[in-house]
């Protein structure tokens, strides 16, 4: 079973499915068993092919994020290359889901947890505790508060964000699933210190996994460490919750000190999880429109990620 989500405009539609075919997988660096890596794309082509049927006439593509979890970047680079001479695959002009990401293996004691980080993560969060920084969990009412944290870390860090109705919808629908009783979890944590907020973060709790979708934070008193203090609550809420893994949600793909995310890397590292590297979203087209389509796709990538950035700085 997948889910497919279809997104339509004036010249076609978009089907995507986030998370692939979830089935076993022999992937090479790992002991795991299952289906070769190529039958399991071939899998991929002939399910889009099924699902064809089923979508909008005008649908440009099947966009797939398969959860090939790779140790390394040259198994990952296979893949890829793998990807490069298929000839009914191809890779999609930006990925949708972050290619590369922790993992935190939730059914550790929380003893391991703390003992697997990296000594300065620890005493950065006993840090915060020490300092008085409370974490609360908030409400779609406190969507102010984490999007007027969430402009200063745009700033500080030269990242595009969402406009603030993104979140408080998010937050919203959230909080109408959990008055019904349905999962998974969408939550709001808000650390302060002193009484004034100085960092937040929104996490996504199934049983499957927790993934920590956004944060952000203050340029005031980072130095009591509230960052480090967030993030423990919300892995051990999780594990209260039932995940069994908790996912960071992206970070660059090594540790190159020059990259422009390197604090964001150093920062998700240091709480012991594994690193993993996956393929990156891939495409089965349907037609003749897909080339254009993804021109324009990465036409906007680079407007983006390139030039809009420059004219911030």
């Amino acid at each position: 079973m997948c889910s497919v989500l279809v997104r339509t405009f004036r010249f076609g539609a978009l089907a995507y499915c986030p998370m692939g075919i979830d089935i076993p997988v022999c992937v090479p660096g790992t002991d795991a068993a299952g289906i070769s890596l190529d039958e399991y794309l071939e899998l991929l082509v002939q399910t889009a092919q099924c699902l064809k049927s089923l979508l909008p006439a005008r649908t440009l593509c099947l966009r797939f994020d398969p959860p090939l979890d790779f140790a390394s970047l040259e198994e990952k680079n296979a893949c890829t290359a793998l990807l490069a001479r298929m000839p009914r695959i191809a890779r999609a002009p930006a990925a949708v889901q972050p290619p590369d990401t922790v993992l935190l293996d939730l059914h550790l004691s929380e003893q391991a947890l703390l003992q697997n980080m990296k000594p300065k993560w620890r005493y950065n969060i006993r840090l915060a505790q020490k300092k008085g920084v409370s974490v609360r969990v908030g409400t779609a009412s406190d969507i102010d508060i984490f999007y007027r944290l969430y402009e200063i870390t745009a700033r500080r860090d030269n990242i595009a964000i969402h406009d603030k109705a993104y979140y408080r919808d998010l937050l919203c629908r959230a909080e109408e699933r959990a008055g019904s009783g349905e999962t998974p979890r969408v939550s709001l944590y808000i650390a302060e210190y002193e009484h004034e907020p100085v960092a937040a973060i929104i996490t996504l709790f199934c049983k499957r996994e927790a993934v920590y979708l956004y944060g952000a934070s203050s340029n005031a008193h980072r130095n009591v460490m509230p960052a480090y203090l967030l993030q423990w609550t919300a892995i051990r809420d999780a594990k209260a919750y039932g995940s069994h893994i908790y996912d960071f949600y992206g970070i660059p793909p090594d540790s190159d000190e020059h990259h422009p995310m390197h604090g964001l890397y150093r920062f998700k590292t240091g709480f012991g999880g594994t690193i993993i590297h996956r393929p990156g979203s891939i495409d089965v087209p349907f037609s003749f429109g897909y080339t254009a389509y993804t021109a324009a796709e990465r036409a906007r990538t680079f407007w983006f990620k390139k030039i809009k950035k420059l004219f911030k700085r």
